[in-house]
This record gives structure tokens, C-alpha cells and sequence, in this order.
């Protein structure tokens, strides 16, 4: 039996001044929640994009300044000449913050790249504060998860690589014990997180039907995943003693 090893990186990337750049090698078939280029894509640029933190409770009045995020990211796609049509995420954690993650087994690679933050955490099914009302939840606070395989995914595999990765994401907070900005316990991620799976083009790459937890691409999701997010908080944490110093 073949076994699982560590791979090289193969997705090619920089980091341009506040913005991760992705560079697939050529166009992939894409599932992501971004603001731009979300639901079932194709496209051969990520971008992750940092910008200034604001408080939740700031969220509403925000989204009618920046009327249009996807405008935004497709004209920042153009200054850097990625094209205009790019899968684009926002993010407010410093993209030194980045964080990556890969394995191989066999024929099949995955890798992940990830911003982290939890100021903005939440635990699911909590009812959204009203504006002006609450506590206030400031900082870098997003978690941004973006997977890249070269195996090529069924629909429904792609479906279920979004569901081991919020699995893992979920998990490695909960075995953190990260509350919600609230002060509830348990948070299951952020209010703004995104997720991306980039895999190969039909007949490129190794089929995959299926994508859950008992299959081995799903173990390694999940395993790229969470080292990514433990990595990821572990930093967030050593940026947020750094702020604290410089306030003092």
C-alpha cells in the first residue's frame, strides 16, 4: 500500500503588498462562497485580499459604502493584471499571516492555503445582534480557506469537500475552545468565512466520486485543513500580543 507523505508545493502564489495571489497554472473547476466568482466556476486566480478591520455591528453600514465587493475585486484583478474574473475573497488579517498546508497519497495532492482570525467568531445559530446593539467584536476576524487538488471532483464531491472542510475548521476551533465574540462558548467559525475548492478540469486528474470523511481525500482535507486552522491560531494569537503591546 502506497503510503501518505508530504508533498511539495505545486500551486504557485505571491503575496502582492496586502493581497494573496493564487496561481492555479491554468483554469480549474472552482465551488467557493466568495464575493467574487462565488457558486460553480471556473477560473485560474484566487485572490485573498486584506482590508481594514470593522467593528460587527458596522458590518451594515459598511456593505452600503462598499456597494459592490465584487466590482471592487474584479478592478483590483485588473491592476494586477490576473485578468477580470478571478475567484476573489476579503479578508482583515494581514496576509503575514498566511498560512499553508499540503499532503500527497498516490497520484492525488492537496494543499491549502488560509488566512485566520477569530475576533469576528460565532457559533452557529446565534441570532445575529441588531445595529448599534451589544458588544462589539473589532480586529481581523475571517477565516478564509482555500483548497486546491489536482484530482478531478464529482459535484457531489465538491459538496462534500466544502463539508470536511467546515467539519475541520469546526473541529480544531471547538478543540481550542474559541467562544463567540459574544462571550458564548463553542463558536463553529466567523461571520464571514469563506471556503474554496478549486480541483482539475473533467479528465484532468484523478477521479474522485466522493469526497466525505471516509474516503482518503477526505482525510486529507480534513487533515491539510486543520493544520492550517491550528497554524492559523496560533499566529492570530501572537498578532493580537503584538497589538496589545503597541496600545501599551
Amino acid at each position: 500500500m502506497r503510503s501518505r507523505t508530504k508533498a511539495r508545493l505545486r500551486t504557485r502564489y505571491r503575496v502582492v503588498k496586502n493581497t494573496l495571489v493564487i496561481d492555479l497554472g491554468g483554469f480549474k473547476r472552482i465551488l467557493s462562497s466568495a464575493s467574487q466568482g462565488g457558486g460553480f466556476q471556473s477560473a485560474r486566480y484566487i485572490l485573498n485580499h486584506q482590508v481594514e478591520a470593522h467593528p460587527v455591528s458596522e458590518a451594515h453600514a459598511r456593505s452600503k459604502r462598499l456597494t459592490d465587493p465584487a466590482r471592487y475585486m474584479r478592478r483590483l484583478a485588473t491592476m494586477l493584471g490576473v485578468g477580470e474574473k478571478p475567484i476573489g475573497l476579503m479578508t482583515a488579517v494581514p496576509m503575514k499571516q498566511l498560512v499553508i498546508s499540503r499532503e500527497r497519497f498516490g497520484d492525488t495532492w492537496v494543499e491549502c492555503f488560509a488566512t485566520v482570525g477569530v475576533t469576528n467568531a460565532v457559533r452557529a445559530g446565534e441570532w445575529p445582534e441588531r445595529e448599534g446593539k451589544g458588544k462589539q467584536a473589532s480586529g481581523a476576524g475571517t477565516i478564509n480557506l482555500m483548497l486546491i487538488t489536482n484530482a478531478c471532483l464529482s459535484g457531489a464531491a465538491l459538496v462534500g469537500a466544502v463539508q470536511v472542510v467546515t467539519e475541520s475548521k469546526t473541529g480544531v476551533l471547538r478543540d481550542h475552545a474559541v467562544p463567540s465574540w459574544t462571550g458564548e462558548s463553542g463558536a463553529t467559525g466567523t461571520g464571514t468565512d469563506v471556503v474554496v475548492i478549486a480541483c482539475g478540469l473533467r479528465g484532468r486528474g484523478p477521479w474522485h466520486r466522493y469526497s466525505g470523511t471516509h474516503t482518503i481525500i477526505g482525510a486529507m482535507i480534513g487533515r491539510v485543513v486543520s493544520d492550517c486552522v491550528r497554524q492559523g491560531l496560533a499566529r492570530e494569537k501572537q498578532w493580537r500580543k503584538s497589538q496589545e503591546v503597541r496600545q501599551q
